[in-house]
């Protein structure tokens, strides 16, 4: 069993930045970061591996940054010029060790098998 912790969500004006992290209580190869706001489903936003391997979800592509410490087992996600279409909820989320993903797109939530509490991200206009 993993657990995660999320940490970071905030309120923000349209155009700034924030940064989310997140604990985990061991290493994973695999972490995402993923979205969800009432009466929607939950979508990925940014993917990496321990290789260093990332994807974006498009809407995200220039303005956020995933980065994975494998070190100190943490998962950040730097947010910059953030839009109101950005609020939402903010959830981590890592993959059994049995589990593979091979890089090039973005993991349906059905591929991740732990997941933090979530961090309330709010983007002002």
């Amino acid at each position: 069993q993993v657990q995660l912790v999320e940490s970071g969500g905030g309120s923000v004006q349209t155009g700034g930045s924030l940064r989310l992290s997140c604990a985990a209580s061991t290493n994973t190869n695999c972490m995402a970061w993923f979205r969800q706001v009432p009466g929607k489903e939950r979508e990925g936003v940014a993917v990496t591996r321990t290789d260093g391997t990332t994807w974006y979800a498009d809407s995200v592509k220039g303005r956020f940054t995933i980065s994975k410490d494998n070190a100190k087992n943490t998962l950040d996600l730097e947010m910059n010029m953030m839009k109101p279409e950005d609020t939402a909820m903010y959830f981590c989320a890592a993959q059994a060790y049995w589990r593979y993903w091979s890089g090039g797109y973005l993991p349906s939530k059905n591929e991740f098998d732990y997941w933090g509490q979530g961090t309330q991200v709010s983007v002002s206009s």
